[in-house]
């Protein structure tokens, strides 16, 4: 006797827990759109063009429209950022005489490099460098424009705190931070407690790690320097924001240590204006009184 062999197909169906991941699936993705958080992405890379991944396929242009799309803002946000920092630099040199243009080549790298800023603050920093240039052809490189493009805003508040720190001969070209003070070794004053003070910068909101940040943007020379040995009656002559200081070595064999702004730190250092830390320029003179006598501003 044959027995009816019948074919059977089995078809599986979801079991009530993969239903339920399915419809919990989409309600976890309706609540992810109607999310604050979503909504803010979204904002964001509509600026961009490039919301497209955040819409429902249907809705999607087509990749070669939004390419051009994404380019067109892309400009569009370029020419108004260029625009704003030409209305600013009108209002910085607007009472001054511009009696040279600056070299063409020089303006047409200025435009590239100054176009993708969209800070506010920083767009302010660039109209000065254009009013400066203007005012005085020459005064900013095109190292320096470099240097600049790359630095975000807590890189140049940055900057600004070294400056607020920092001494300048009469020429303005040699900026320093001046970190200490000492008397050479001698029979004398070996044992002399005074011999040698140091200024700390960390005090004062600019640490180690500050001056390496600096160093990394070639703002500042990440070595700690220090000047020649000078003579007993001796004369230095700096101005700190603004205000003179005018040193006389009390001692023979002195000499002051200090972080030198680079080249292109003192030009950038053009930018900042000055901003004197009153308590720090009081420890400054209480450092340097052992060993120099420190004229008091009116006496010129």
């Amino acid at each position: 006797m044959k027995t009816d062999k019948t074919s059977v197909i089995v078809i599986d169906k979801p079991n009530n827990d993969e239903s339920n991941l399915l419809i919990e699936s989409d309600e976890q993705k309706k609540e992810t759109t109607e999310s604050p958080t979503y909504k803010q992405f979204f904002k964001i890379t509509q600026q961009f063009g490039l919301e497209a991944p955040m819409l429902p396929i249907v809705k999607q242009m087509p990749i070669e429209d939004r390419s051009t799309k994404r380019e067109r803002l892309a400009n569009l946000r370029k020419q108004e950022n260029i625009e704003t920092i030409m209305e600013k630099t009108f209002t910085f040199c607007a009472n001054k005489s511009i009696d040279k243009r600056p070299d063409l080549d020089w303006f047409n790298r200025y435009i590239t490099l100054a176009e993708n800023v969209s800070n506010k603050t920083l767009q302010d920093l660039w109209a000065k460098i254009l009013a400066g240039e203007l005012s005085r052809p020459g005064s900013y490189s095109l190292k320096a424009l470099k240097i600049f493009r790359d630095m975000s805003i807590v890189d140049a508040k940055l900057l600004a705190k070294a400056c607020s720190l920092a001494v300048k001969d009469q020429g303005k070209q040699n900026i320093r931070i001046i970190s200490g003070v000492y008397q050479q070794p001698g029979l004398f004053n070996f044992f002399d407690k005074n011999r040698q003070k140091h200024i700390n910068l960390s005090h004062f909101s600019l640490n180690y790690a500050d001056i390496l940040s600096l160093a990394d943007n070639k703002l500042i020379y990440q070595q700690e320097s220090e000047s020649n040995v000078m003579a007993r009656g001796e004369k230095l002559n700096f101005y700190y924001n603004g205000s003179p200081l005018k040193l006389s070595c009390k001692k023979p064999n002195i000499s002051i240590q200090f972080y030198k702004f680079t080249p292109i730190g003192a030009e950038l250092s053009n930018l900042i204006g000055d901003k004197p830390n009153d308590d720090f320029f009081t420890t400054l003179k209480q450092q340097l009184k052992h060993h120099f006598e420190i004229a008091n501003s009116e006496q010129g």
